[in-house]
């Protein structure tokens, strides 16, 4: 079955799947090396080609974020080293490298021939046409042997082994591990996941038009699991979802696990989607901050990565040790829910640019960081950041559907705030109970073109056990009872949420921003010294600490030189 799954129209004026072929570009990609000394060719220098193999590669970066340039030599691993995933407590152990591959046999990518583009739907409005080829595609893909790096199995691992440490980033006794979550790899990464995994889809049933559709959490009529991932004789059925959050029960986007399981309210989270999206203005704040290859110390989630990780932790099954399957990341790739998530959210990304004006990053190692996966053919796919920008240069668009979100501003106070009384925050603080402080701001009162400029910001320098579920919600001149507040309120900033990783003998530290220069103009604020910052833990078996909180600017991209 396998080998005539294989088969699929390779005409590239007729076919969404034209044949990849070696590309006579300069770059030498066809011999990883984990040794730097060996990729001594001046242009992959030059050009900072940072190869992250994924779906079947080891992984390389090296660089620094400086807001006004580029400078990073790439580090390049040895794809055959892949280990074993570092799994939390409890976890089954499971071989989540690919099969072994011939990494002399890599293909430059190349964009798909320019056919009417496959739409990609609600999930809850697919006709029953579409759902039924959509079941069948995932289960010819069950039904490939698991050593195919185009199975269930396989895809489902590639997740696996970018969030649980199997990829290292060179050679040393404590290396230091790729990551695709908290930091700007985030929402690329993902993009391309879903673009090989549809591409693959298609090919099972033959139908290059098919499309991978999209679970519509952002609208009140999509904010329940679609029904056809509920169905226990669907090839889309998961055991382990949690079951008091079968439809009709409405996604909670605020979720807080230690209040139980009622059904969410379609206001907060319309509330939520705005606050994480439409009022989000540069990608610093959006996509996340740099990769660090230093293990990712003070590297950062954005607010499209904080919003998504709600979906995960929402939809595990409380049952499992982990939170399996959406719950934990080693696991989540087993739902077929978990792409439908991301295809939402990576839709939440073409809306962010396309109607609020956001733009990607222009850092050179942003844009030249690649990533390889095993195309519908089972060819080995170089890929880069940059090529992932334009969805629609892969052959995809979203359904024109409404975003009722975007109208969902938390009301504006019209009392001005009272200037809390100095009171810094004792650090690092050990965040077990709910609590207030006061940050000293740079500057006060700047004029509209100083803010046009510049983005005022508060940063956190969180430390935590990356292996938990953690979550804190940050509200800004906050008066009544902090355990009252919710994202409908205009003092409510932010929430910071962490899906189990990878355990680690040490605490992870990353910074968590929240861009304020329209907060505090909405509440009355713009003129204080201080902001007063409350902060509300939600769930969490070890809380996190606070290294440090302050007040920063970011200069808006379209401002830099």
């Amino acid at each position: 079955m396998a080998s005539s799954l294989l088969s699929t129209t390779t005409n590239a004026s007729l076919s969404l799947f034209p044949p990849q072929t070696n590309s006579k570009s300069k770059r030498r990609i066809s011999r990883v090396s984990c040794n730097a000394a060996d990729n001594n060719n001046k242009d992959d220098r030059n050009r900072r080609d940072v190869l992250i193999g994924l779906g079947g590669l080891g992984a390389a970066t090296s660089f620094t974020y400086n807001p006004f340039a580029a400078f990073a030599d790439p580090v390049q691993t040895n794809p055959k080293t892949c280990g074993r995933p570092n799994l939390p407590a409890g976890a089954k152990p499971i071989p989540c490298c690919p099969p072994k591959i011939d990494s002399d046999k890599v293909n430059d990518f190349v964009f798909p021939p320019k056919l009417p583009p496959r739409v990609r739907k609600p999930a809850h409005r697919l006709t029953a046409e579409e759902a039924a080829d959509y079941k069948e595609a995932i289960r010819r893909m069950r039904a490939l042997p698991d050593d195919d790096p185009r199975s269930f199995t396989q895809q489902a691992n590639i997740h696996c082994a970018y969030c649980h440490d199997s990829y290292v980033l060179k050679d040393s006794t404590a290396p230091p591990q790729v990551k695709v979550h908290f930091n700007w790899l985030f929402a690329p990464f993902h993009r391309w996941y879903l673009y090989f995994y549809e591409r693959i889809l298609a090919s099972l049933i033959n139908k290059p038009s098919f499309a991978l559709p999209f679970w519509n959490w952002d609208h009140p009529d999509g904010m329940y699991i679609p029904d056809i991932f509920a169905d226990r004789r669907s090839s889309l059925y998961d055991a382990k979802r949690n079951a008091n959050h079968l439809p009709p029960v409405l996604i909670d986007l605020n979720w807080n696990r230690r209040l139980g399981d009622t059904s969410g309210d379609s206001g907060i989270n319309l509330s939520k989607v705005y606050t994480n999206i439409a009022a989000v203005k540069t990608p610093d704040a959006f996509f996340g901050k740099n990769f660090d290859q230093g293990g990712g110390q003070f590297a950062g989630s954005g607010t499209l990565e904080l919003l998504h990780n709600t979906g995960h932790s929402w939809t595990g099954d409380p049952t499992d040790p982990n939170n399996e399957d959406m719950g934990s990341f080693y696991s989540s790739g087993r739902d077929p829910l978990f792409y439908c998530h991301h295809s939402n959210v990576d839709r939440l990304w073409n809306i962010w640019k396309d109607k609020f004006g956001g733009i990607d990053f222009p850092d050179d190692d942003y844009k030249n960081s690649s990533f390889l996966f095993y195309d519908e053919n089972g060819k080995l796919i170089r890929v880069n950041v940059k090529d992932s920008f334009d969805s629609s240069r892969l052959g995809y668009t979203y359904s024109d559907v409404p975003i009722p979100w975007e109208n969902a501003k938390p009301p504006t106070t019209a009392t001005k705030a009272v200037p809390p009384p100095e009171n810094p925050p004792k650090l690092p603080l050990l965040l077990n109970n709910v609590t207030s402080f006061t940050v000293k701001r740079p500057s006060k009162s700047r004029s509209k073109e100083e803010k046009a400029k510049k983005e005022e910001i508060l940063v956190f320098e969180v430390a935590l056990d990356k292996s938990k579920d953690v979550k804190f919600d940050v509200l800004l001149f906050w008066k009544d009872d902090p355990t009252k507040a919710t994202p409908k309120n205009r003092e409510f900033a932010g929430s910071f949420v962490n899906v189990s990783h990878a355990p680690s003998s040490k605490d992870l530290k990353v910074k968590y921003i929240i861009e304020i220069s329209d907060l505090l103009d909405d509440l009355k604020a713009d003129d204080q010294d201080n902001i007063q910052v409350t902060l509300v833990p939600q769930y969490g078996d070890v809380p996190v600490t606070i290294n440090d909180v302050h007040v920063s600017y970011h200069e808006h991209y379209k401002f830099r030189k």
